[in-house]
């Protein structure tokens, strides 16, 4: 091979989720034509114990650090309530200082902001947990709408599947878009997919019952097709507009408004997953209108245009 190879550290820690792992052992393994090595290791070589029932056994320590040009922090169980070792933190401290590139897949960003290495700047994690990663770690910038960040030298993704996305973005930094399709062919992946993660949050609406307004809730998506005004919510639910609104945002921290928008977005994505009907008549079932607001509140809410997230979870 006439070009160096480039580094990839897999970093397995406790809890450590698999895929997370397997991702970057996969994209970037040795191959004819693939200008990468990849090694994967642990705190100290042995035993790790994993999620998901199952466990690795890394013949590596953290030395294999030491001379990886790319460092990548798979997610790991419990987050949110554990701190990774001190020995780790400063491993990834170290790497950074010498130039070492570190990539996070889901919850593994949780160990980068550890570090404070992502402090001022975007990041991400798994849909899940953006809350808990803000709350945490209250000066990362945690954008909870993008399948990855790439904030130069610490990057960030989103749930497992988009450590694909990410690892294929670095593909494409580091060696161009011929290179990344060959490798997105190779996993039967895509090799750039459209909008953010939050076209793959689950269905918001309808909350349970007993919570405040839930009646009134109920009751708006059944009528999304309708003109829903806060006058008229209000009225459904017997109380002052202004009253209506305010423990409204309480309840679900959005406006009646945006609430509605939101519901009918998500029904919109339901029909065209489930219906062969075209992006005019969707708009007009749920409430929005044209297809060209529909196309608008998409992108904006989810990131993706209709069509796209059409052939993306259609049937």
């Amino acid at each position: 091979m006439s070009r160096r190879s480039h580094h990839v550290a897999v970093l397995v820690l406790d809890g450590a989720k698999p895929l997370d792992v397997g991702i970057p052992a996969q994209v970037f393994s040795n191959r004819p034509g693939m200008p990468y090595e990849v090694r994967v290791c642990g705190a100290a070589p042995g035993l790790v114990t994993g999620g998901d029932g199952l466990s690795y056994h890394v013949a590596e320590g953290l030395a294999a650090l030491e001379h990886a040009d790319t460092i990548f922090i798979p997610g790991y169980r419990e987050p949110a309530t554990t701190e990774p070792p001190a020995a780790i933190v400063g491993a990834l401290l170290a790497a950074h200082e010498r130039g070492t590139r570190l990539a996070a897949i889901s919850t593994g960003a949780f160990a980068l902001a550890a570090t404070g290495l992502l402090n001022g700047k975007r990041a991400t994690t798994h849909w899940h947990y953006t809350r808990a990663l803000a709350e945490r770690h209250p000066l990362v910038r945690v954008d909870e709408n993008v399948l990855f960040v790439d904030e130069g030298d610490v990057l960030t993704s989103a749930g497992a599947a988009s450590g694909i996305d990410l690892c294929l973005h670095l593909v494409r930094r580091d060696h161009g878009v011929g290179l990344s399709n060959q490798v997105a062919r190779r996993l039967v992946a895509a090799p750039y997919r459209s909008g953010g993660q939050a076209q793959y949050v689950p269905r918001s609406v309808p909350e349970p019952l007993g919570d405040v307004f839930a009646s009134t809730r109920e009751w708006a998506l059944a009528h999304l097709a309708e003109p829903l005004t806060l006058e008229a919510l209000a009225r459904n639910a017997r109380v002052s507009t202004r009253t209506f609104s305010r423990r409204f945002v309480e309840d679900t921290g959005y406006t009646p408004m945006q609430w509605v928008l939101r519901a009918r977005v998500d029904l919109a994505r339901e029909l065209l997953e489930r219906t062969d009907l075209g992006v005019e008549e969707i708009a007009d079932r749920v409430g929005l209108g044209t297809g060209a607001n529909l196309r608008l509140h998409f992108q904006r809410i989810l990131g993706t245009s209709p069509t796209e997230y059409r052939h993306t979870f259609s049937a």
